[in-house]
């Protein structure tokens, strides 16, 4: 078979072979640190993933099967995941959060025989809405049933010997199926390549990460935030830091604790830290370097009072980081400059290039093959769509100076974003809709006073009915994430329509938080987990 320079070999990228690789030369070096104290070296986890895969074979999987992974970062996640991609199986990871329909739409799109499932989660699983699902390997304590699922304990996926490969792991393999969030239809599960995750967050991407780096992983690994971090780690033989979420008041201690010298922030996470008060502690820490999304308006006042370096980037499940700043970049609100091996365009509506300070679509390709995703599960419209005229096209608007550097605008898609998931608001809607109540409802995004979107509802009633804003929000917690729950309810007589006859959010969006519009925050109504 020839090969591409410009494709990695199978042992700088993929899974398997990294892991064989780090455990003979570097067998005694820590890997992996968490939060419960215990920490693996590259000869443990090496112990760990093969005795996983083996079981993970005797349970019947095989290479190019899909495994679906439901649960929380720990020493679980990362074990499952491994052993999944060492015997050359596809890690399909799943939101947390997921429930109603949402769930059984990404289990039913997985098309997955096995759930590897947190046995706090398995009681919102329903009868008839776990797609092909026929077996869950429970990880914790769990007394749930359902019918026609074999449930058992996770601890019987353990094996003593490999069954070997029916032929070697390719860089451009599908490593993972990774959903993110359905904007004008249901979420879709993206193809992500070896080689993708090698171009996303690599040592050729980003050299200024080397092995001596320890990444605190605070992202959870159904994010590519956190899958990708964590393999750019295991790319370099390097150390991560893995921590089950992120948390504004023990975020330096925890960086003290596992000794983490680089981190991800991703929207509100560092203007909730830009905002804590000043301590005599604020340089005492390990930490040399945040990747930042976005920018905080002071970026010279973070570097200076926090003395760390800081990058930002650009970035999407499905790319692969085609855009980095300079270190410490002085440029407000920018989000870099097109790095090597990509192209990056700004188009209009028929893909023609827009001029420079003008507003358009990103779109991106790779010079080397699969750099990026390649295409949506059992989605071919979605994936022709996304890729037509041979560009990936994102959804997201941006703008270019003349001196090259891209700033993100705004949101093409109708989506919403907030503290870092990304939110559909037609799979919402569908859920606020079932209360027989509503007549008719617009999910929109309105400005944070920190960073992103805040949700919004705009609802229109049955007329007759009487819907308090505390009766919606009861009605919608066992039915959605916490994360999407509406911050603000705002009950209108009529929403507005276009000449079709459709929703037209842009009137409702312009109007923002109106007087009348109620907001759980100020009446003190708390969604949690």
């Amino acid at each position: 078979m020839s090969h591409d320079a410009r494709v990695p070999s199978r042992e700088s990228c993929v899974l398997r072979y990294l892991v064989d690789a780090h455990a003979e030369q570097r067998p005694k070096q820590v890997f992996a640190v968490f939060t419960d104290g215990s920490s693996w070296t590259y000869d443990e986890l090496r112990h760990e993933v093969l005795t996983t895969a083996a079981g993970l074979q005797s349970a019947g999987v095989r290479q190019g099967d899909r495994v679906v992974c439901w649960l929380p970062n720990g020493p679980d996640a990362v074990r499952f995941w491994f052993a999944i991609n060492y015997v050359g199986a596809v890690y399909v990871p799943m939101n947390t959060a997921y429930r109603g329909s949402v769930l059984t739409h990404v289990l039913t799109n997985a098309d997955a025989d096995l759930l590897i499932a947190d046995g706090g989660l398995i009681d919102r699983l329903k009868p008839g809405s776990c797609g092909r699902i026929s077996q869950i390997a429970c990880v914790g304590a769990s007394n749930v049933t359902i019918d026609g699922l074999h449930i058992y304990s996770a601890d019987e996926l353990r094996g003593t010997a490999c069954e070997p490969l029916e032929r070697p792991i390719e860089p451009w393999d599908t490593q993972a199926i990774l959903y993110t969030s359905g904007t004008t239809g249901p979420s879709k599960g993206v193809l992500s390549s070896y080689m993708q995750s090698y171009a996303m967050f690599g040592p050729v991407t980003m050299p200024f990460i080397t092995a001596d780096d320890r990444y605190m992983i605070n992202m959870p690994l159904f994010h590519v935030g956190g899958t990708g971090l964590l393999y750019s780690m295991l790319m370099r033989g390097g150390s991560v830091a893995v921590i089950e979420s992120f948390s504004v008041s023990r975020f330096w201690d925890q960086i003290r604790e596992t000794q983490a010298t680089v981190v991800f922030l991703l929207g509100v996470m560092a203007s909730f830290i830009d905002r804590t008060p000043r301590t005599a502690r604020d340089r005492d820490h390990p930490l040399k370097t945040v990747i930042m999304v976005p920018l905080v308006d002071d970026v010279a006042g973070f570097v200076e009072r926090f003395g760390v370096d800081v990058y930002s980037i650009y970035n999407m499940t499905e790319l692969s980081a085609p855009l980095i700043t300079e270190r410490n970049p002085t440029i407000p609100g920018t989000c870099g400059r097109v790095r090597p091996g990509v192209e990056v365009r700004l188009v209009d509506e028929n893909d023609c290039e827009v001029p420079v300070g003008a507003i358009g679509e990103f779109v991106v390709r790779t010079d080397a093959p699969w750099a990026l995703n390649h295409g949506y599960f059992a989605m071919p419209e979605a994936t022709a769509k996304a890729w037509r005229n041979g560009w990936f096209h994102t959804g997201d608007l941006g703008r270019r100076d003349a001196d090259g550097n891209y700033f993100f605008v705004d949101r093409l898609k109708d989506s919403i974003r907030r503290r870092g998931e990304n939110i559909s608001s037609m799979e919402l809607e569908a859920e606020i809709y079932a209360n027989p109540k509503i007549r008719e409802v617009a999910v929109i995004a309105v400005p944070s006073e920190f960073a992103e979107d805040e949700v919004m509802a705009v609802v229109s009633l049955v007329p007759g009915e009487v819907l308090e804003p505390e009766e919606l929000i009861d009605f919608l917690r066992s039915r959605v994430a916490y994360f999407t729950i509406p911050r603000y309810i705002r009950f209108v007589d009529e929403i507005p329509k276009t000449a079709s006859s459709k929703i037209h959010k842009v009137p409702l969006r312009q109007a923002g938080i109106t007087p009348d519009t109620w907001d759980r925050e100020r009446h003190g109504v708390r969604v949690t987990r």
